[in-house]
């Protein structure tokens, strides 16, 4: 229900993407770390562009400035799931995204 500060790649692109138009989607937005990271890593291959798009945005939780291009929802600095945002594999398929009150 929070974030380890930590980004941790598991798979890398394989192909390269120099002189490539990529876009840059994410579920969600919330400390901007894992979200610079990215940026950084492919404006390292030198793409010929790179827009970044994300579903939700928490502003409030930003730990560190970061752009978006586009962005579907701001919400609030709460915990969600649903629509493939998931809570230790529950709720994931959720038809709907839904604000977490208490689980304890």
């Amino acid at each position: 229900m929070s974030s380890s500060g930590e980004v941790k790649v598991t798979l890398d692109l394989s192909t390269p993407i120099e002189d490539k138009h990529v876009l840059l989607v994410e579920d969600i937005v919330d400390t901007g770390i894992t979200m610079n990271y990215l940026k950084s890593s492919i404006l390292s291959r030198k793409p010929a562009s790179l827009t970044t798009v994300s579903l939700l945005l928490k502003p409030e939780a930003l730990k560190v400035p970061c752009e978006i291009d586009y962005v579907g929802f701001k919400i609030s600095n709460q915990f969600v799931v649903g629509y493939g945002l998931d809570y230790q594999g529950y709720y994931r398929n959720l038809p709907f995204i839904g604000q977490v009150q208490n689980f304890q």
